[in-house]
């Protein structure tokens, strides 16, 4: 299981904080510290984590209501990709033949959007591997973006995630109907190096502040179960608040895929994934927080816990190289819930 580095690993001293005032604490603007947020990470697994998620739930009730966003992602490009990513299918560094190289199709985006838009999603990325793209790639988003904006029976925001960015590159998206930009962090800077090291934690921070620099809204996020601790997750997350100040916060869980470096990663237990998610939603209490890939393989039939732990968002349809939970079943397990979709987050009444 993983672990809180406690003053014997990490030199500071764990902290007693009353599980019953973390959710009133959130909810009036204060920021816990570092070393408060180790404390409660180590109490919840010590004592199953329960009341953490009752926490959790507070704070999206209070923030968010009742409602749940959606949103789709469609690849423009697959594979190929120079990047050393551990985790990832389209890797250099994965066994041949693992993800197929392909450019998708103009009228296969257009259909991709149209779908999502049928579902009730109200985004819809297309995402490119590699680690930063040539101008045809470019090129190719704006027309699909173009082309979707275009299509009075489908409406639906545009969001793109290309990878390192110019702020040239970035003005020509913030010109278009492209309104958000997609780019996980992924995990902590004192992890990262040992997942990547065909680029670095700065250059993707850069791009971040570019894409805000050029008007466009953020989705920056992680990826867990890669063998990181509770210090990671943590650090990762101030990173978002503190640096990054992202609009969206995309949680995903690593699925092995074979082929990939971490093929026998060991799984995330549900409860650990649930604690995650109720953390997040105390670092980052008005933050729309959204659970994406690795819920269907990860949590099972506990997926629907989710809300509760906190999180206002899930990716819906097909990811990029896995096949999500049928829209069907999505739509049922909201409404079991007592939660139902929504375009926009309606402010709550004090």
């Amino acid at each position: 299981m993983l672990h809180v580095k406690t003053t014997a690993e990490g030199g500071c001293a764990t902290l007693d904080i009353p599980t019953n005032d973390i959710a009133q604490r959130a909810l009036a603007g204060e920021r816990f510290s570092r070393d408060e947020l180790l404390s409660i990470a180590a109490q919840a697994q010590q004592r199953g984590g329960w009341n953490l998620l009752y926490q959790g739930h507070l704070v999206r009730q209070a923030n968010f209501g009742r409602g749940v966003r959606l949103c789709a992602i469609v690849p423009g490009k697959l594979g190929n990709c120079t990047e050393d990513c551990r985790w990832c299918a389209q890797s250099a560094c994965s066994a041949p033949g693992v993800t197929e190289p392909k450019r998708t199709s103009l009228d296969e985006i257009c259909s991709a959007a149209d779908e999502a838009a049928e579902l009730g999603a109200t985004n819809i990325g297309i995402v490119n591997s590699g680690k930063k793209p040539a101008q045809r790639d470019i090129d190719d988003v704006l027309a699909a973006a173009n082309r979707v904006d275009q299509d009075e029976n489908t409406q639906i925001e545009l969001c793109a995630s290309l990878g390192e960015m110019s702020d040239n590159q970035l003005a020509q998206l913030s010109a278009s109907p492209i309104k958000r930009y997609h780019h996980n962090l992924e995990t902590s800077r004192r992890f990262f190096p040992q997942m990547v090291t065909t680029h670095t934690y700065d250059e993707k921070l850069r791009t971040l502040r570019l894409a805000r620099q050029a008007g466009l809204s953020i989705c920056s996020g992680g990826l867990f179960g890669l063998g990181e601790t509770w210090e990671d997750r943590i650090d990762l997350a101030l990173t978002l608040r503190d640096e990054v100040s992202p609009d969206v916060v995309p949680l995903n869980f690593l699925v092995p895929i074979p082929g990939t470096t971490l093929k026998n990663a060991k799984p995330l237990a549900p409860l650990e994934i649930l604690r995650i998610i109720a953390m997040y939603r105390i670092i980052m209490p008005d933050i729309d927080l959204k659970v994406a890939g690795g819920r269907e393989t990860n949590l099972g039939d506990m997926q629907s816990w989710i809300f509760f732990a906190g999180a206002t968002s899930i990716m819906v349809g097909k990811y990029l190289t896995t096949a999500g939970q049928s829209a069907g079943r999505d739509m049922k397990m909201i409404k079991n819930m007592g939660l139902h979709v929504v375009e926009q987050f309606e402010p709550q009444k004090p």
